[in-house]
């Protein structure tokens, strides 16, 4: 798996972005240290497999006793490499607001309801065609202090593990069509529109589930001139 820390591309944002204010606070300010012995670190860090993976943990709306409050949707695509090759067994995590746009997480201030049923978090693996599918609830958009009248648009964090713990890569997925999307500084923190686009997932009719579900799709390219924009540090 490969990192996108490369600039040349043009559209990686830069550490330290003035409208996403806490990147100010986040990001890197000593010099990196070099890893003498990348190998090594990843003999003694955590791997994943089958058996930290449970049946229900792909679908969000099974987690508690109750239903989930919320539109239900289905997100499924493939994790590929830049020549479109299907990247297997790798560890897929998702976790997100509820409908509500409410985070499950102590340090969430908004006063919106959390939901007894939903916590928003769920995990997969990817089959040998790549593929990944998971079915929970349309995150709602919610305040975020970053400035005056600053909402995030709905998103589900994606976060890929690869075959190492040092190999984690983190990134944001987008729903068509939010008006809130010229707003929002993180998004606009990627300068090329061709690269925010492709954080955005499409609907896809194939895909939804009568009765219970609608459908999306969004692609996961690791690297190359199509790759999917990953972040270099965390945050909701």
């Amino acid at each position: 798996m490969t990192t996108l820390t490369d600039t040349a591309s043009g559209y990686h944002p830069p550490r330290d972005h003035p409208p996403y204010r806490s990147s100010r606070l986040r990001h890197p300010k000593q010099p990196l240290i070099p890893v003498r012995d990348p190998e090594a670190v990843e003999l003694s860090g955590p791997a994943f497999g089958v058996t930290d993976v449970a049946a229900l943990d792909h679908d969000l709306t099974r987690q508690h006793p109750g239903e989930p409050l919320g539109e239900r949707i289905t997100v499924s695509g493939r994790v590929l490499d830049r020549r479109g090759r299907p990247v297997r067994g790798q560890l897929v995590e998702v976790w997100q607001a509820n409908a509500s746009g409410r985070y499950a997480h102590q340090l969430d201030r908004h006063p919106a309801p959390l939901d007894p049923n939903f916590t928003g978090f769920g995990r997969c693996l990817t089959d040998d065609d790549g593929a990944y599918s998971f079915t929970t609830i349309k995150p709602g958009a919610y305040p975020w202090r970053n400035h005056t009248n600053a909402w995030r648009p709905a998103h589900i964090h994606f976060s890929l593990f690869g075959t190492a713990f040092a190999q984690r890569l983190v990134t944001q997925m987008y729903f068509p069509g939010d008006p809130l999307f010229p707003y929002d500084p993180i998004l606009r923190s990627v300068s090329d529109e061709s690269a925010r686009q492709r954080l955005v997932c499409a609907y896809d009719h194939d895909l939804s589930v009568p009765e219970w579900s609608l459908g999306h799709r969004w692609d996961i390219v690791l690297d190359g001139p199509s790759a999917t924009l990953f972040e270099e540090g965390g945050d909701h």
